[in-house]
């Protein structure tokens, strides 16, 4: 089950659970990973997730070295901090796909002058289209910087004849 708690000045709220997930071969025991999810998304973490649900999580991992004072050794415990969390129980947001509400019209394709056949046609079959929720992202993207290059190339200088190099 989540735990909720707030940060010091008792403002962000911050969820803390542990996910278990099966192991890569059938012999292997389960694996656990902490997840920890921030702001409203802790929030939404605490109220909908249970024990025995089955969930995405989209997020970032990181590694933390934890030391045991009286054993003297330091442990490595990999954490999730989740930016998403996708429900897969068919009553929790999953929206099945649905065909398409208006089938897609015959277009005529591009007939050259120089083939045999200039009456050819290309026909597109309707396809299943999935509905997909809006989604409130709580950070914002990052804007991309694009380098600046000069637009022309570097003069190459003459080699130092006195630097050896070692």
């Amino acid at each position: 089950e989540p735990q909720l708690r707030y940060t010091s000045d008792n403002q962000l709220a911050v969820a803390e659970m542990m996910v278990q997930f099966p192991g890569l071969r059938s012999e292997e025991p389960p694996s656990t990973l902490k997840v920890v999810g921030w702001g409203n998304l802790a929030n939404e973490i605490k109220e909908r997730c249970h024990p025995g649900d089955r969930v995405v999580l989209e997020g970032r991992l990181t590694m933390n070295t934890i030391e045991r004072k009286p054993e003297g050794f330091k442990e490595k415990r990999a954490e999730l901090t989740v930016q998403k969390v996708h429900y897969l129980e068919a009553d929790r947001n999953f929206i099945p796909a649905e065909p398409a509400s208006t089938p897609a019209k015959s277009t005529p394709a591009y007939s050259d002058p120089d083939y045999s056949s200039r009456s050819a046609t290309a026909t597109a079959s309707p396809s299943k289209v999935a509905t997909v929720p809006e989604v409130y992202d709580d950070e914002p993207m990052p804007k991309v910087r694009t380098p600046q290059f000069p637009s022309q190339p570097m003069p190459v200088s003459e080699p130092d004849v006195d630097d050896i190099p070692f």
